[in-house]
């Protein structure tokens, strides 16, 4: 019996690399920020279409959502050992200050804090993703507090130090390393930058 032509068969989507697609989403957010990164310039860098790029992330929250994972695991692990393997809590921010402006302005990424520049630019209807941000900058604003706070209890600094105050104007180095950064500005002077801002560290108790 004769039978006519087998439709042809649907199929599955083609399959993509879920982890290549993140990074270059990752890319382009860090360029441009949350609500500046439009759906089409996610999909072109992640060469997927829409439906694939909702299949596998959800939205656009949860595909930015994983790029701040993959951003922290990728360059915060480095500044978390810093603080827990520096012998003390200067060689700790001053290994932290340099690994930044490193980092900051490598020509391969975009240029400085993908934590701090994504959230410049948000708007009142992507608060959710500016307070995910401003999480991830308290802890690690909190993560020099501790390291220093050990500091002066080794003796390392003077005991009426304000760790929470020299946490903050580090943190505050760091960000502003991070906008020079995406002006332009070179390693060199950005490791000059975290060299001056070191001579406000407190001198040891006996220097006193």
């Amino acid at each position: 019996m004769k039978t006519g032509p087998t439709p042809p068969s649907r199929g599955r989507p083609r399959a993509f690399d879920r982890d290549a697609a993140l990074d270059a989403a990752l890319q382009v957010f860090w360029r441009h920020g949350y609500d500046a990164t439009s759906l089409s310039e996610l999909t072109a860098a992640m060469k997927i279409s829409p439906p694939s790029l909702y299949a596998a992330f959800g939205s656009k929250k949860g595909l930015f959502l994983e790029a701040v994972d993959l951003y922290s695991r990728r360059y915060g692990d480095g500044a978390r050992r810093a603080l827990e393997e520096a012998p003390t809590a200067k060689a700790a921010i001053t290994r932290l200050l340099m690994d930044s402006a490193a980092i900051f302005s490598a020509p391969a990424h975009p240029s400085g804090c993908f934590i701090v520049l994504s959230a410049v630019n948000c708007t009142p209807g992507s608060a959710e993703i500016a307070a995910a941000l401003r999480e991830r900058r308290t802890a690690n604003e909190a993560a020099l507090r501790e390291r220093i706070a050990r500091g002066i209890e080794d003796g390392e600094l003077p005991p009426g130090t304000d760790a929470a105050a020299l946490a903050k104007f580090y943190g505050a180095v760091l960000q502003g390393m991070s906008v020079q950064a995406r002006d332009g500005a070179r390693r060199e002077e950005l490791e000059s930058v975290a060299r001056a801002a070191l001579l406000a560290w407190p001198a040891p108790p006996e220097d006193r």
